[in-house]
């Protein structure tokens, strides 16, 4: 008959084991606190120091309200607003927990079709302008969260608008100047005017 033979580590390799394991205990133990609380907070502290606004999601308040993200942009159909670029974001546009683009390919019939209904929507509400549509109007982003659009997006829509408020386009475009945004550091990005903006200053006319 076979007997089972148990064997045990002697004491002192148990005393080596531990010894071993100590200092890497320790440097875990460091390295949780450093980056999990220290680092954290630290950053956080900073950011809220220096860049409040940003850290916050760049929010816009009206009347200690928030209205929406000068980053994030919202839909407009009404002709007395500017309009930004179509979202193909789902279950609605500019779902900022769905950001996505439309991913049609350029030769998909639906993109075709979706860029046509577009433009059809865009020449029936301001007939006058016979231009060419501007492509950002059109088509979505990859993101589908465009805050903005070109100053030459903005200005194709700015008779419009002021038919539409029974303004002086000189006061319209005043507006859409006041919000039109550089490249930062006058090198990264282009020259846009931030739709929400625009919008919310519009109302504000009195």
């Amino acid at each position: 008959m076979n007997t089972a033979t148990q064997t045990t580590l002697p004491e002192s390799t148990w005393r080596t084991l531990f010894a071993e394991l100590r200092p890497a205990l320790r440097l875990f133990l460091v390295l949780s606190l450093i980056t999990g609380l220290i680092y954290p907070m630290l950053i956080t502290g900073i950011a809220q120091g220096i860049f409040a606004h940003e850290a916050n999601g760049s929010l816009i308040l009206r009347d200690g309200k928030a209205v929406g993200s000068a980053l994030i942009g919202q839909p407009f159909s009404d002709a007395k607003y500017l309009w930004g670029r179509p979202s193909a974001t789902a279950p609605q546009p500019y779902n900022a927990l769905a950001s996505s683009g439309s991913n049609l390919g350029p030769l998909n019939p639906a993109l075709a079709d979706a860029v046509k209904a577009r433009i059809d929507t865009l020449r029936t509400a301001q007939p006058a302008q016979l231009g060419p549509v501007p492509q950002e109007l059109v088509t979505a982003s990859a993101s589908g969260l465009d805050p903005h659009v070109s100053p030459q997006a903005a200005l194709w829509q700015l008779d419009r608008i002021a038919r539409a408020r029974s303004i002086p386009a000189s006061q319209v475009r005043a507006i859409m100047d006041k919000y039109t945004e550089l490249p930062t550091l006058g090198l990264f990005g282009e020259t846009r005017v931030n739709v929400l903006q625009v919008n919310l200053a519009l109302d504000e006319l009195k």
